[in-house]
């Protein structure tokens, strides 16, 4: 039995933060998982803060929404403002690198700091950068693998964004070997 595990992903409309969002959400049900998803839609998609929620867990799911997540990924330095103090003691930051000029102030969370911007580009696509931060992330958090996401992209990318699979591949597996790497 897993405890319940809410992870807010969040960024720029346009970084994939949605889509992050939904393979891990589809992941989880693959896996036999309790999941819920909940997008944030509006202006944000035009270059504003977009996130979306995302809780698994093994038990029915009470309420969507979450106060406290025990996991966030910043794909931007707002995000990193907005998220990082809501994160409970024990719990894991993932935040590009990339596109902050600070560190990270908590040291009772496990705090990834990774260049996903610049390990996208370096894989020939800087919209990558949500994938890799996805990757860095699955290094800490004890319900999904790598190839549970893997397998997730493989059954559910539409027909015609196929193409992208071995690059999303590629990306998730460089974000957690950094997130191995620097623990």
């Amino acid at each position: 039995m897993i405890p319940e595990y809410s992870i807010i992903i969040s960024g720029f409309g346009g970084q994939g933060t949605l889509f992050a969002g939904q393979v891990l959400t589809y992941a989880a049900m693959d896996n036999g998982y309790e999941v819920t998803w909940i997008p944030s839609y509006g202006p944000e998609m035009r270059g504003g803060t977009a996130h979306c929620t995302v809780i698994i867990s093994d038990e029915e799911i009470g309420s969507p929404l979450t106060r406290s997540p025990y996991a966030v990924i910043a794909l931007n330095l707002p995000s990193v403002d907005k998220y990082e103090m809501a994160i409970p003691p024990g719990g894991i930051m993932v935040a590009n690198q990339s596109l902050m000029n600070r560190g990270l102030v908590r040291d009772d969370i496990a705090n990834v700091l990774i260049p996903a911007s610049e390990i996208a580009e370096e894989l020939g696509n800087k919209q990558m950068a949500n994938m890799v931060a996805v990757g860095a992330m699955l290094a800490h958090l004890p319900v999904l693998s790598v190839e549970a996401i893997e397998q997730a992209l493989k059954d559910h990318l539409p027909e015609r964004k196929q193409k992208w699979l071995p690059a999303n591949v590629e990306a998730i597996r460089k974000g957690f070997a950094f997130a191995k790497e620097t623990v």
